[in-house]
Protein backbone atom coordinates (compact mmCIF):
# COMPACT_ATOMS: atom_id res chain seq x y z
CA UNK A 1 0.00 0.00 0.00
CA UNK A 2 1.63 3.52 -1.02
CA UNK A 3 0.93 5.70 1.62
CA UNK A 4 -0.04 9.10 0.83
CA UNK A 5 2.34 12.33 0.65
CA UNK A 6 1.39 16.17 2.44
CA UNK A 7 2.07 19.20 2.08
CA UNK A 8 1.73 19.22 -1.78
CA UNK A 9 -0.04 21.38 -4.38
CA UNK A 10 -1.26 19.40 -7.00
CA UNK A 11 -2.90 21.50 -10.22
CA UNK A 12 -2.94 21.96 -14.22
CA UNK A 13 -1.03 24.50 -15.81
CA UNK A 14 -2.55 27.78 -15.93
CA UNK A 15 -0.92 28.64 -19.58
CA UNK A 16 1.65 27.68 -22.15
CA UNK A 17 3.57 30.32 -20.32
CA UNK A 18 3.83 28.05 -17.52
CA UNK A 19 5.90 25.38 -19.92
CA UNK A 20 9.36 26.59 -18.35
CA UNK A 21 7.57 25.48 -14.99
CA UNK A 22 6.36 22.19 -16.53
CA UNK A 23 10.14 21.23 -18.12
CA UNK A 24 11.73 21.82 -14.48
CA UNK A 25 11.84 17.51 -14.50
CA UNK A 26 12.50 16.21 -18.33
CA UNK A 27 11.64 13.84 -20.76
CA UNK A 28 12.78 12.57 -24.48
CA UNK A 29 9.77 14.17 -25.54
CA UNK A 30 10.32 17.67 -23.75
CA UNK A 31 11.25 19.38 -27.03
CA UNK A 32 7.88 18.42 -28.49
CA UNK A 33 5.80 20.26 -25.84
CA UNK A 34 5.84 23.68 -27.72
CA UNK A 35 4.56 23.03 -30.99
CA UNK A 36 2.07 20.06 -29.56
CA UNK A 37 0.55 23.35 -27.22
CA UNK A 38 0.35 25.51 -30.25
CA UNK A 39 -1.12 22.96 -32.50
CA UNK A 40 -3.92 22.21 -29.82
CA UNK A 41 -2.33 18.37 -29.69
CA UNK A 42 -1.91 19.50 -25.74
CA UNK A 43 -4.19 21.65 -23.73
CA UNK A 44 -2.35 23.34 -20.56
CA UNK A 45 -5.27 21.76 -18.28
CA UNK A 46 -3.97 18.88 -19.19
CA UNK A 47 -0.81 19.30 -18.23
CA UNK A 48 -0.23 18.33 -14.29
CA UNK A 49 2.09 19.31 -11.45
CA UNK A 50 2.86 18.36 -7.85
CA UNK A 51 4.58 21.14 -6.23
CA UNK A 52 6.04 20.92 -2.88
CA UNK A 53 6.44 24.59 -2.49
CA UNK A 54 8.70 25.86 -5.73
CA UNK A 55 9.89 22.58 -6.34
CA UNK A 56 8.25 20.31 -8.84
CA UNK A 57 8.28 17.03 -7.62
CA UNK A 58 5.65 15.09 -10.22
CA UNK A 59 4.41 16.09 -13.55
CA UNK A 60 1.93 14.43 -16.37
CA UNK A 61 0.20 15.18 -19.51
CA UNK A 62 -2.21 13.74 -21.81
CA UNK A 63 -2.09 13.98 -25.62
CA UNK A 64 -4.04 14.11 -29.04
CA UNK A 65 -3.98 13.65 -31.75
CA UNK A 66 -6.57 16.04 -33.45
CA UNK A 67 -6.90 19.17 -32.74
CA UNK A 68 -10.00 20.16 -30.26
CA UNK A 69 -9.87 16.29 -29.53
CA UNK A 70 -10.28 14.32 -25.92
CA UNK A 71 -7.49 13.23 -24.70
CA UNK A 72 -6.10 10.04 -26.26
CA UNK A 73 -2.68 9.03 -24.74
CA UNK A 74 -0.82 10.00 -21.31
CA UNK A 75 2.50 9.94 -22.21
CA UNK A 76 3.84 12.09 -19.83
CA UNK A 77 4.60 10.85 -16.51
CA UNK A 78 7.50 12.05 -14.30
CA UNK A 79 8.82 12.10 -10.90
CA UNK A 80 11.32 13.33 -8.85
CA UNK A 81 13.64 10.27 -8.79
CA UNK A 82 16.11 12.18 -5.80
CA UNK A 83 13.05 11.77 -3.41
CA UNK A 84 13.27 7.84 -1.65
CA UNK A 85 10.30 5.67 -1.75
CA UNK A 86 7.34 5.30 -0.58
CA UNK A 87 7.40 8.83 -0.76
CA UNK A 88 7.85 9.13 -4.59
CA UNK A 89 5.58 6.64 -5.58
CA UNK A 90 2.74 8.17 -3.25
CA UNK A 91 3.12 11.35 -4.88
CA UNK A 92 2.96 9.74 -8.17
CA UNK A 93 -0.19 7.86 -7.65
CA UNK A 94 -1.85 11.36 -5.58
CA UNK A 95 -0.93 13.40 -8.83
CA UNK A 96 -2.14 10.58 -10.94
CA UNK A 97 -5.31 10.05 -9.77
CA UNK A 98 -6.54 14.00 -9.04
CA UNK A 99 -5.54 15.13 -12.67
CA UNK A 100 -7.64 11.62 -14.39
CA UNK A 101 -10.55 12.76 -11.82
CA UNK A 102 -10.04 16.34 -13.51
CA UNK A 103 -9.62 15.37 -17.13
CA UNK A 104 -10.98 12.33 -17.73
CA UNK A 105 -15.26 12.39 -17.98
CA UNK A 106 -16.66 9.68 -15.39
CA UNK A 107 -17.69 6.76 -16.82
CA UNK A 108 -15.05 7.30 -19.60
CA UNK A 109 -12.18 4.79 -21.00
CA UNK A 110 -8.99 5.87 -19.37
CA UNK A 111 -6.40 6.91 -22.02
CA UNK A 112 -3.55 4.40 -22.42
CA UNK A 113 -0.45 5.14 -20.76
CA UNK A 114 2.93 4.71 -22.98
CA UNK A 115 6.40 5.61 -21.95
CA UNK A 116 10.02 5.45 -23.79
CA UNK A 117 12.77 3.90 -21.92
CA UNK A 118 16.59 3.17 -22.93
CA UNK A 119 16.80 0.05 -24.46
CA UNK A 120 19.11 -1.22 -22.38
CA UNK A 121 16.85 -0.36 -18.94
CA UNK A 122 17.38 -3.25 -17.40
CA UNK A 123 20.49 -3.10 -17.10
CA UNK A 124 20.93 0.76 -16.01
CA UNK A 125 20.13 0.58 -12.53
CA UNK A 126 19.53 4.34 -12.64
CA UNK A 127 17.30 3.93 -15.88
CA UNK A 128 15.50 0.44 -14.54
CA UNK A 129 14.94 2.49 -10.92
CA UNK A 130 12.74 4.65 -12.57
CA UNK A 131 10.80 2.81 -14.88
CA UNK A 132 9.89 0.40 -11.91
CA UNK A 133 8.28 2.98 -9.90
CA UNK A 134 6.32 5.11 -12.61
CA UNK A 135 5.18 1.31 -12.97
CA UNK A 136 4.32 1.19 -9.47
CA UNK A 137 2.33 3.69 -9.63
CA UNK A 138 0.34 2.64 -12.62
CA UNK A 139 -0.29 -0.53 -11.00
CA UNK A 140 -1.56 0.60 -8.05
CA UNK A 141 -3.88 2.84 -9.51
CA UNK A 142 -5.20 -0.42 -11.59
CA UNK A 143 -3.56 -0.25 -14.66
CA UNK A 144 -1.38 -3.22 -16.35
CA UNK A 145 1.51 -3.91 -18.49
CA UNK A 146 -0.03 -4.53 -21.91
CA UNK A 147 3.13 -4.67 -23.89
CA UNK A 148 6.77 -3.81 -24.28
CA UNK A 149 8.02 -2.84 -27.57
CA UNK A 150 11.12 -2.20 -29.63
CA UNK A 151 11.17 1.28 -31.04
CA UNK A 152 13.54 1.41 -34.46
CA UNK A 153 14.95 3.81 -36.76
CA UNK A 154 16.30 3.65 -40.53
CA UNK A 155 19.11 6.36 -40.91
CA UNK A 156 19.49 8.08 -43.86
CA UNK A 157 23.01 6.85 -46.15
CA UNK A 158 21.92 3.00 -44.77
CA UNK A 159 21.64 0.99 -47.75
CA UNK A 160 18.22 -0.02 -48.90
CA UNK A 161 17.83 -3.24 -50.67
CA UNK A 162 16.43 -3.59 -54.87
CA UNK A 163 13.53 -4.76 -55.32
CA UNK A 164 13.73 -8.39 -55.83
CA UNK A 165 11.17 -8.98 -58.15
CA UNK A 166 9.63 -11.68 -55.84
CA UNK A 167 6.09 -8.96 -55.39
CA UNK A 168 4.56 -6.62 -57.59
CA UNK A 169 3.10 -3.69 -55.49
CA UNK A 170 0.58 -0.97 -56.36
CA UNK A 171 -1.23 1.72 -54.27
CA UNK A 172 -3.97 0.81 -52.23
CA UNK A 173 -6.89 2.35 -53.65
CA UNK A 174 -9.06 3.02 -50.70
CA UNK A 175 -10.31 1.88 -47.43
CA UNK A 176 -12.22 -1.23 -48.63
CA UNK A 177 -8.98 -2.48 -50.61
CA UNK A 178 -6.92 -2.13 -47.58
CA UNK A 179 -9.80 -3.46 -44.72
CA UNK A 180 -10.27 -6.56 -46.53
CA UNK A 181 -6.15 -7.34 -46.38
CA UNK A 182 -5.97 -6.32 -42.64
CA UNK A 183 -9.00 -8.22 -41.74
CA UNK A 184 -6.87 -11.58 -42.14
CA UNK A 185 -4.22 -10.32 -40.80
CA UNK A 186 -5.73 -10.38 -37.62
CA UNK A 187 -6.11 -13.19 -37.07
CA UNK A 188 -3.46 -14.66 -35.19
CA UNK A 189 -1.79 -11.42 -34.91
CA UNK A 190 1.47 -11.29 -32.43
CA UNK A 191 0.24 -7.42 -32.20
CA UNK A 192 -0.79 -7.24 -28.27
CA UNK A 193 -3.26 -4.43 -29.50
CA UNK A 194 -4.86 -6.12 -31.77
CA UNK A 195 -5.06 -9.25 -29.39
CA UNK A 196 -6.63 -6.76 -26.99
CA UNK A 197 -9.39 -5.83 -29.70
CA UNK A 198 -10.05 -9.49 -30.55
CA UNK A 199 -10.16 -10.44 -26.60
CA UNK A 200 -12.77 -7.44 -26.04
CA UNK A 201 -15.15 -9.34 -28.72
CA UNK A 202 -14.22 -7.71 -31.89
CA UNK A 203 -14.68 -9.52 -35.04
CA UNK A 204 -11.41 -9.84 -36.72
CA UNK A 205 -13.42 -7.65 -39.64
CA UNK A 206 -14.21 -4.94 -36.73
CA UNK A 207 -10.82 -4.84 -35.33
CA UNK A 208 -9.07 -3.85 -38.69
CA UNK A 209 -11.97 -1.56 -39.19
CA UNK A 210 -11.23 0.16 -35.86
CA UNK A 211 -7.72 0.56 -36.30
CA UNK A 212 -8.05 2.15 -39.92
CA UNK A 213 -10.08 4.42 -38.49
CA UNK A 214 -8.01 5.47 -35.60
CA UNK A 215 -4.69 4.97 -36.92
CA UNK A 216 -4.49 5.53 -40.61
CA UNK A 217 -7.81 7.24 -41.96
CA UNK A 218 -5.78 10.50 -40.01
CA UNK A 219 -2.98 10.46 -41.72
CA UNK A 220 -2.20 13.37 -43.68
CA UNK A 221 0.66 11.83 -46.33
CA UNK A 222 -0.29 10.97 -49.20
CA UNK A 223 -2.12 7.46 -49.73
CA UNK A 224 -0.68 6.77 -52.76
CA UNK A 225 2.65 5.67 -50.50
CA UNK A 226 0.69 3.04 -48.99
CA UNK A 227 1.21 -0.65 -50.86
CA UNK A 228 -0.52 -3.73 -51.43
CA UNK A 229 1.72 -6.77 -52.35
CA UNK A 230 0.75 -9.04 -55.02
CA UNK A 231 2.47 -12.40 -56.79
CA UNK A 232 2.83 -11.64 -59.98
CA UNK A 233 -0.60 -13.11 -60.71
CA UNK A 234 -2.18 -10.84 -58.77
CA UNK A 235 -2.94 -13.30 -55.96
CA UNK A 236 -2.48 -10.47 -52.84
CA UNK A 237 0.32 -11.14 -50.35
CA UNK A 238 0.51 -7.76 -47.70
CA UNK A 239 0.74 -4.33 -47.61
CA UNK A 240 3.06 -1.39 -46.08
CA UNK A 241 1.57 1.71 -44.83
CA UNK A 242 4.49 4.27 -45.13
CA UNK A 243 3.58 7.68 -44.14
CA UNK A 244 4.41 10.58 -41.82
CA UNK A 245 2.71 11.56 -38.05
CA UNK A 246 3.25 14.98 -36.70
CA UNK A 247 6.94 14.50 -35.67
CA UNK A 248 8.79 11.74 -37.96
CA UNK A 249 8.54 9.73 -41.34
CA UNK A 250 7.82 6.07 -40.29
CA UNK A 251 6.05 2.43 -41.46
CA UNK A 252 3.43 2.82 -39.81
CA UNK A 253 1.95 -0.92 -40.80
CA UNK A 254 2.73 -3.68 -42.35
CA UNK A 255 1.17 -7.43 -42.54
CA UNK A 256 1.58 -10.72 -44.33
CA UNK A 257 -1.39 -12.59 -45.08
CA UNK A 258 -1.08 -16.05 -42.71
CA UNK A 259 -1.14 -18.18 -45.76
CA UNK A 260 1.96 -16.67 -46.82
CA UNK A 261 3.90 -16.44 -44.03
CA UNK A 262 7.00 -17.86 -43.40
CA UNK A 263 8.42 -17.45 -46.97
CA UNK A 264 10.47 -14.09 -46.61
CA UNK A 265 7.77 -11.84 -48.19
CA UNK A 266 8.03 -9.49 -44.97
CA UNK A 267 11.63 -8.06 -45.96
CA UNK A 268 10.56 -7.64 -49.71
CA UNK A 269 7.03 -5.53 -48.23
CA UNK A 270 9.47 -3.95 -45.60
CA UNK A 271 11.85 -2.66 -48.18
CA UNK A 272 9.38 -1.16 -50.70
CA UNK A 273 7.88 0.68 -47.93
CA UNK A 274 11.36 2.19 -46.76
CA UNK A 275 12.33 2.66 -50.53
CA UNK A 276 8.93 4.79 -50.33
CA UNK A 277 10.27 6.97 -48.03
CA UNK A 278 13.79 7.15 -48.55
CA UNK A 279 12.90 8.39 -51.75
CA UNK A 280 11.37 11.37 -49.93
CA UNK A 281 15.32 12.30 -48.94
CA UNK A 282 14.50 11.95 -45.22
CA UNK A 283 17.09 12.00 -42.67
CA UNK A 284 15.30 8.99 -41.00
CA UNK A 285 12.30 6.92 -40.95
CA UNK A 286 10.89 5.33 -37.36
CA UNK A 287 8.67 2.10 -37.04
CA UNK A 288 8.10 0.02 -34.04
CA UNK A 289 7.24 -3.86 -33.32
CA UNK A 290 6.47 -5.38 -30.10
CA UNK A 291 8.72 -7.41 -28.15
CA UNK A 292 7.27 -10.48 -29.00
CA UNK A 293 6.96 -10.53 -32.46
CA UNK A 294 10.19 -11.65 -33.28
CA UNK A 295 9.49 -12.33 -37.12
CA UNK A 296 9.20 -8.83 -37.78
CA UNK A 297 11.89 -7.38 -35.36
CA UNK A 298 14.78 -9.55 -37.10
CA UNK A 299 13.39 -8.20 -40.51
CA UNK A 300 13.74 -4.56 -39.83
CA UNK A 301 16.95 -5.59 -38.47
CA UNK A 302 17.73 -7.12 -41.70
CA UNK A 303 17.01 -3.93 -43.37
CA UNK A 304 19.49 -1.91 -40.93
CA UNK A 305 16.87 -0.91 -38.61
CA UNK A 306 18.24 0.31 -35.86
CA UNK A 307 16.95 -0.43 -31.94
CA UNK A 308 17.29 3.01 -30.23
CA UNK A 309 14.70 2.98 -27.38
CA UNK A 310 11.72 0.77 -26.20
CA UNK A 311 8.53 1.74 -24.92
CA UNK A 312 5.88 0.67 -22.36
CA UNK A 313 2.19 0.60 -23.34
CA UNK A 314 -0.21 0.20 -20.04
CA UNK A 315 -4.06 -0.03 -19.79
CA UNK A 316 -7.14 0.12 -17.56
CA UNK A 317 -8.97 -2.74 -17.62
CA UNK A 318 -12.71 -1.08 -18.38
CA UNK A 319 -15.64 -1.71 -16.20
Amino acid sequence: MIPAPSELTIRPLTGADELGLFCRLSYVLDHELADDLATGRRRPDWMWVALRGRRVVGRLSWWTGEEGGSPQFLDFFDLDDTLPEPERGAIGLELLEKATAAVVPAGAARPEYGRFVPPDWREDPVARDAVEARTRVMEASGARMLVERLRLEWRAGTPVPEDTGRLVFRPVTGREDLVALMTPVMEGTLDAHGQQDLASGLSARDAAEKQYDEEFAGLRTPQEWWRIAELPGGEPVGFVIPARNNYHPMIAYIGVLPVHRGRGYIDDILAEGTRVLAAQDVERIRAATDLGNVPMAKSFERLGYVNFERAFDMVWDQP
